[in-house]
């Protein structure tokens, strides 16, 4: 097993970063097929840089043994849907077999073939965790969402678990949905919560759209200015309208060659504001600030807040995405200590370069080439998660030095939108300045 020793000075001065840099994954992520039953609009397979299609098959699962004893979780999905995979139940199985009694299986599905059967013999299996995808609770905006299917279909799935739960004496078993957040279907995300508690649900996962094409931009009901930008721009513009100062003329006089006083003024205001702005470390984008739809984010808090009161009265755990971009960033993935294996046995470090894709999440295309360290049919997976590359990368990742490309005011730049990247303007080889998985907003089964 290759070592890397300049690796060790991190974990020698931040000692308290343990998952990380342990010498085995605490969270494996695996792809058990990239294949799928149904055409949802906002899905990245129906994207033009898409995955190519196949099931994970016996012989990779078991390549992944050596790392099960110490996993803490295993997720049975990716891009397909797990149920087309017909071992599902054995890589569930002898997964238990192997994993500590303190470690869950799950996977998410849309339930279309979530039948009486399948449900009992996952739940004998050993499954411990469900996740069913649910993006509306009128069956017109469910059907025309999640294409191929209907909130009948999510019905009977609901059904078929509680029956499984009661024959297979499997109460622990816990449902969920995952509801993805946009404009057309916000509104509904209260009273689906509603509607899935009452059939059995005890935890909802919300996320927001990842618009993986230009179009559904328009769909998005988050903004990729952070919160404290956000703060520091309506705490300036607060000052500027009590004196009379429209701060928001900015750009039309910003290149004049001779400015009034009035003027003058208000590019004062804009340089203070960016100064202060610098002094606390924080990334502004002043045309996105100053463009910025707020009646939007004020409707999307508006629902959160009401989805969280609904959450409370039936007694559902429900995790929600940020409504606008944390200026702290983190990556769960890495610092959990997660790697993500894909059908073919690919190994990769997170969800955002698990697949090559054309990303359009912070509001300009950005071509997404997925990161592999290795092939565990090839290498040991505990070989390829300790060495020298991967271990550097998790370090890097840990360290949180890289742009915030999407509160830029040069974004989109060339570096990011190359189609094959190599590094951003920090000189980092990790993409990771364009990822909004650590700012919050996109959420999943984890």
């Amino acid at each position: 097993m290759q070592n890397c020793t300049a690796a060790m000075t991190l974990e020698q001065r931040y000692p308290a970063v343990d998952s990380a840099l342990l010498p085995y994954p605490s969270r494996l992520f695996v792809e058990t097929t990239s294949r799928c039953n149904l055409s949802c609009v906002m899905c990245m397979k129906q994207n033009d840089g898409g995955t190519g299609d196949g099931d994970l098959d016996m012989g990779t699962f078991s390549a992944l043994e050596p790392a099960l004893p110490n996993l803490n979780a295993l997720v049975l999905n990716g891009v397909g849907e797990p149920l087309l995979n017909s071992r599902l139940e054995q890589f569930i199985t002898r997964a238990k077999k192997l994993m500590p009694s303190h470690g869950w299986i799950g996977f998410q599905s849309n339930g279309l073939l979530l039948t009486n059967m399948r449900a009992m013999t996952l739940l004998d299996a050993g499954l411990d965790r469900i996740c069913l995808s649910m993006d509306g609770v009128d069956s017109t905006t469910f059907g025309s969402i999640r294409t191929g299917s209907q909130l009948l279909d999510l019905q009977w799935a609901f059904e078929a678990l509680a029956a499984a739960r009661t024959v297979c004496g499997r109460h622990d078993l816990e449902i969920g949905v995952e509801f993805v957040v946009m404009r057309d279907n916000i509104r509904e995300l209260p009273p689906a919560l509603e509607w899935a508690a009452a059939r059995g649900a005890s935890f909802a996962i919300v996320s927001h759209l990842h618009p993986f094409h230009e179009p559904h931009l328009e769909q998005c009901a988050y903004d990729t200015c952070t919160d404290e930008a956000i703060q520091i721009f309506q705490t300036w513009k607060s000052k500027a309208d009590t004196i009379g100062v429209d701060m928001l003329s900015y750009f039309r006089i910003l290149w004049k060659y001779a400015k009034t006083a009035d003027e003058q003024q208000v590019v004062d205001f804009v340089d203070a504001m960016k100064t202060d702005a610098g002094d606390r470390g924080i990334t502004l984008d002043l045309k996105r600030l100053f463009a910025m739809d707020y009646s939007q984010i004020g409707v999307t808090m508006a629902v959160f807040d009401e989805a969280m009161r609904v959450a409370r009265r039936v007694g559902l755990d429900l995790r929600l995405p940020e409504v606008v971009r944390r200026e702290k960033r983190g990556c769960a993935f890495v610092e959990q200590g997660g790697a993500f294996v894909s059908w073919d046995g690919k190994m990769h470090p997170c969800y955002h370069l698990w697949h090559r894709c054309q990303s359009f999440a912070n509001g300009w295309l950005h071509p997404i080439k997925p990161r592999s360290f290795g092939n565990v049919s090839q290498r040991g997976i505990l070989e390829i998660w300790n060495s020298c590359e991967f271990r550097t990368f998790r370090e890097n990742v840990l360290h949180h030095d890289y742009p915030s490309c999407s509160g830029c005011n040069c974004s989109p730049c060339d570096l990011v939108q190359k189609d094959e990247f190599e590094r951003d303007c920090y000189v980092n080889t990790e993409p990771c300045g364009s990822c909004l998985w650590s700012s919050g907003v996109f959420r999943c089964l984890d």
